[in-house]
């Protein structure tokens, strides 16, 4: 059996979900639309150049989840993800997640995107395991903080490696690991699989994939 790993946003997703939701947000009328997207706008370019601060921006993002009960979250997120995420998943993007459910590959999402917004995409792909960065909660409401390691750079790897430990596998329990991303924050794990993947890679992924050999797919 394989061991099939997906990066969420840009790359099953046309898009990024943490900065589609700021727009979301903004539109909707509950935050305030000049200077949330200015920040939305910064972490996004930090996230790019490959110089994000997961904690200072997970202080910026809980902040909402913090100040607003669980219900009426619940609530905004089945909207967001009916109006807005599931048009971003594309059909290549599917059909890959099928070919290796097809093969009898077992299935993950790693994403850095807080677990909350992400699990419901994962359902819409059909994938139960999804590892993101995780929100406390107290109570079932959200304290504004971050739960454990974010899964974030070498963040995923640790994260991975208490997954298989949970799962009680190695990775020597599978005879392939794949790994598909398109950011150059990934390579810490890209370069740990067996298989890496760069898929709508950015340029400094794109760069090392040719140096590397690594396939380069196109999922848009």
């Amino acid at each position: 059996m394989n061991l099939a790993i997906f990066d969420l946003d840009n790359t099953l997703l046309d898009g990024d979900s943490d900065y589609n939701w700021g727009l979301f947000l903004a539109r909707e009328g509950f935050v305030n639309q000049k200077s949330h997207q200015e920040m939305n706008e910064k972490f996004y370019a930090d996230y790019n150049a490959g110089k994000l601060d997961i904690y200072e921006f997970t202080e910026f993002q809980f902040q909402f989840f913090k100040n607003n009960p669980r219900r009426f979250l619940d609530e905004l997120l089945a909207r967001y993800i009916d109006e807005v995420a599931e048009a971003m998943i594309t059909k290549k993007a599917r059909n890959l997640v099928a070919d290796h459910r097809d093969n009898g590959d077992k299935l993950l999402i790693i994403t850095a995107t807080n677990s909350y917004i992400t699990k419901p995409i994962g359902n819409l792909l059909g994938i139960d395991d999804l590892i993101g960065t995780d929100l406390e909660e107290v109570a079932g409401e959200f304290t504004g903080k971050v739960k454990g390691i974010p899964s974030f750079k070498e963040g995923k790897i640790d994260r991975l490696n208490l997954w298989l430990e949970q799962k009680e596998l190695t990775f020597e329990s599978f005879e392939r690991t794949f790994f598909y991303s398109d950011s150059q924050n990934d390579l810490p794990l890209l370069r740990i699989v067996s298989n890496p993947v760069a898929a709508n890679p950015d340029q400094i992924l794109e760069k090392e994939a040719f140096k590397n050999k690594w396939p380069i797919i196109f999922l848009r």
